[in-house]
């Protein structure tokens, strides 16, 4: 590849959790893989971003989005299972969260400001606790759809 390096940047995450590989201009390229935080039993709140959508796309393995509803606090949820290849755009201000399959790889597109001063997040009571844990159980129980 001699001189590529000049055109063209190559960036890979393969390890856990989320991580930025492209800023540029105003808009930032990530990639969320499986972590133990992820798991249906440790998530204990969600996050909204107040300037900007989120765009999520599933790569590989299973990833549920949870989206809620509310103003200041979640009064309603709704699981939503990624489906491969799939743009997902969780609109401003809206909260939400999800899981991931051990192999799971999630493209993320966000703003590049998107920081934790413009994303607060707000805490899952123990009874909307268990309804995520219910609404994935339930998810993960369905056959993957077929792959194109």
């Amino acid at each position: 590849m001699s001189g590529v390096e000049n055109l063209l940047e190559i960036r890979r995450h393969d390890g856990p959790s989320y991580k930025p590989l492209v800023d540029f201009g105003a808009w930032r390229v990530a990639i969320l893989n499986f972590s133990e935080d992820l798991l249906p039993e440790n998530l204990t709140r969600m996050q909204r971003h107040n300037e900007t959508d989120e765009v999520f796309v599933l790569l590989a393995g299973r990833c549920i989005l949870v989206v809620g509803e509310g103003t200041d606090t979640v009064t309603r949820m709704h699981a939503v299972p990624l489906e491969p290849g799939g743009v997902y755009n969780v609109k401003q201000a809206v909260w939400h969260t999800h899981t991931l399959s051990p192999d799971a790889k999630v493209l993320v597109v966000e703003n590049r400001d998107t920081t934790y001063d413009n994303s607060p997040f707000v805490p899952l009571n123990e009874i909307q606790r268990r309804e995520v844990m219910e609404m994935v159980a339930a998810l993960w129980a369905e056959p993957r759809p077929p792959a194109d």
